[in-house]
């Protein structure tokens, strides 16, 4: 009888002690998924960064005869692809990305000065690029912030942040413009 209880104790302790050995796999395993689902969601954005960057040559090489008095939006954009192509961490690609965007805007804004070059198929055809380009990118963007958003919360949740706190898992930060790059771009003809 005494034997009997022991062994149901024993038991009952072994299926408690599984059960945390499985839960903790499991919340590992939850933030190691979490954590590289940042990573790569970074990943595509960068891949994104590249491809617009390449196009931006090619879009520039086309336009440059067309407007020869535009060198300060010349000049914009070559700071700006040279700094997201020196980018090393997120924040210097994230303040790159936010260069170029706005160096296109005021790129699109004086094309429509020269008629000869909006009609002009390689320079529709890069432009219509880089717009589907920055689409993307606008769309990789979200995702990455819900990636971010979904393990900020999963570290600062009970009982997970003792565990992400054992890791030194930190929060990550969210893709965001700044206040500067929120104005309106200021387009002098």
């Amino acid at each position: 009888m005494v034997v009997g209880i022991i062994i149901v104790i024993l038991v009952i302790l072994g299926l408690i002690i599984l059960g945390l050995v499985v839960y903790v796999i499991g919340l590992y395993n939850s933030l190691v998924s979490l954590k590289n689902n940042i990573k790569k969601a970074w990943s595509n954005i960068d891949v994104l960064l590249t491809q617009r960057s390449d196009e931006l040559t090619k879009l520039v090489s086309t336009v440059k005869g067309y407007m020869k008095h535009e060198s300060k939006t010349f000049t914009e954009i070559a700071k700006a692809r040279s700094a997201l192509l020196s980018a090393k961490t997120m924040g210097e690609k994230a303040s790159a990305d936010n260069m170029i965007t706005g160096a296109l805007k005021t790129l699109f804004a004086v094309a429509e000065n020269y008629p000869t070059l909006k009609a002009n198929e390689n320079f529709n055809q890069l432009q219509t690029r880089i717009t589907d380009i920055e689409n993307e990118l606008a769309d990789r963007r979200e995702f990455y912030n819900d990636s971010v958003n979904t393990y900020n919360i999963k570290i600062q949740t009970f009982p997970t942040l003792f565990f992400a706190r054992m890791l030194n898992y930190g929060p990550e930060e969210l893709f965001s413009a700044t206040a500067e790059e929120k104005k309106d771009v200021k387009i002098e003809f």
